[in-house]
């Protein structure tokens, strides 16, 4: 008899814990759709606070203010002096956007702008054969290249002072260094950096017969898509020797011929306070920097980018730099 009487409190009092728990579960579960239906209700009613003729009204302002917002790109060009100019895209409202975006957020100013880029009708590569020396003058971008036929001692502090200030170089590299140094190399790509051409044996470009300047070339090409598996865009000459055919031969193979803005000259063993004084004086928008795995380079390089930063400049590769791609506005 006490047996059953304890079986019965038992049961009761796990029916009371059941009972407990769900009109307590129940609760929270119908709080929840009821602040998800309210929820809803405040997002159906963003756009629909607006009446038909506030959505006309915004349109037709949208429409009015991307004319003045409109920002025309500029073509490539060739330049009396510095050769090949990159192109560089215009700015344009898109106005559908720019309305759906504005009508989410519920009311019609300010206006929520999307813009989007119009690339020139001209470009670059339509320019044809000539050599780079500089990016568009209206794009605060620059670029250091790396020039790498010898001096490995040099390169895993020029590549820390690289990552320590998140700026990512174009590494031109000589063929039988790169076949020398695989492993060297996969460090550098590894690191983020864009690699390129820089012939195969460090030789004067400009006074090769054509098949030999086209074996240069070709040669350190195949060990980039061998080696490294490169895509590769640029050729630097050695020494910045080069000459027409040079160009043409390179843009045989799909190369543009880049050679530079601003040399630090670090094969002379300049100090780093010279080769920095130097950068900070001759800063251009477009520039392409040049260096070399020196003792020189490594120590000015920290103080080469800080003082692009300071004076506003975006770090890009090559790549980025010659681009007609706008940079963030916040630089511009």
């Amino acid at each position: 008899m006490m047996r059953m009487r304890n079986k019965i409190i038992a049961l009761c009092a796990s029916f009371l814990v059941l009972f407990v728990f769900i009109r307590l579960n129940v609760g929270g579960v119908m709080n929840y759709i009821e602040s998800v239906k309210g929820q809803e209700s405040v997002e159906a009613g963003t756009e629909a606070g607006l009446s038909d003729q506030d959505k006309a009204t915004l349109r037709e302002t949208i429409e009015a203010e991307a004319q003045q917002h409109y920002i025309e790109p500029i073509d490539a060009r060739i330049d009396r002096v510095w050769k090949a100019i990159p192109g560089y895209n215009g700015l344009e409202v898109d106005v559908e956007k720019t309305y759906q975006q504005t009508i989410a957020s519920g009311k019609t100013s300010p206006i929520q702008f999307v813009y989007k880029e119009i690339p020139p009708k001209i470009s670059l590569r339509d320019l044809g054969p000539w050599p780079i020396y500089k990016g568009n003058p209206n794009k605060k971008m620059i670029a250091i290249m790396v020039n790498v036929a010898w001096g490995n001692e040099y390169l895993p502090a020029i590549l820390n002072t690289f990552d320590k200030e998140n700026v990512k170089a174009t590494f031109f590299l000589d063929g039988s260094w790169l076949k020398k140094y695989p492993d060297v190399a996969k460090q550098i790509q590894e690191r983020g950096h864009e690699i390129s051409n820089h012939a195969y044996s460090h030789p004067d470009m400009k006074t090769l017969s054509r098949q030999t300047a086209y074996t240069q070339i070709s040669r350190t090409e195949e060990l980039l898509k061998g080696t490294l598996g490169v895509q590769n865009k640029w050729f630097a000459p050695p020494s910045g020797s080069y000459n027409q055919m040079t160009v043409q031969v390179a843009g045989e193979q799909g190369l543009m011929t880049v050679l530079w803005t601003i040399d630090t000259v670090d094969w002379r063993k300049p100090s780093p306070d010279w080769i920095i004084q130097k950068i900070s004086s001759k800063l251009e928008p477009g520039a392409l920097i040049l260096m070399h795995p020196t003792s020189s380079s490594r120590d000015a390089l920290l103080g080469m980018i800080r003082e692009a930063k300071r004076q506003g400049y975006a770090l890009g590769t090559v790549s980025e730099t010659l681009s007609s791609d706008r940079i963030p506005a916040a630089v511009e």
